[in-house]
C-alpha cells in the first residue's frame, strides 16, 4: 500500500482579456486539478489541486500563460498529509 503524502489546494484569480473570457473560461475546466467557481466580468475564480508545490507552482503558471489571460495570481494554498488508505 502506498505510504500517504501531502496534498494540496489552492484558489487564484484570473484575469482575462477582455472579449475572450469564453475561450478562456472553456479551456481552465480541461486543465488537470483545476476547477472554475465564478466569474465576474472579465475575471474568474478557480482551485487547482495538486499533490506538490511544484505541481501547483507549474499549473498556475500555464493558466498564467495561456493567450488571453492577462495574470494568475494565487489568493490561498493550503496543504495537509493525506490519511492512509484503509
Amino acid at each position: 500500500m502506498p505510504e500517504p503524502g501531502r496534498y494540496h489546494i489552492s484558489s487564484a484569480v484570473v484575469s482575462i482579456v477582455p472579449g475572450r473570457e469564453t475561450e478562456v473560461l472553456s479551456v481552465l475546466p480541461s486543465l488537470p486539478g483545476v476547477e472554475l467557481h465564478m466569474t465576474e466580468g472579465s475575471r474568474a475564480v478557480v482551485t487547482i489541486e495538486g499533490r506538490s508545490l511544484r505541481e501547483m507552482g507549474d499549473r498556475l503558471t500555464d493558466i498564467a500563460k495561456m493567450d488571453g489571460v492577462v495574470a494568475a495570481n494565487m489568493v490561498f494554498e493550503h496543504s495537509e498529509e493525506e490519511e492512509p488508505l484503509a
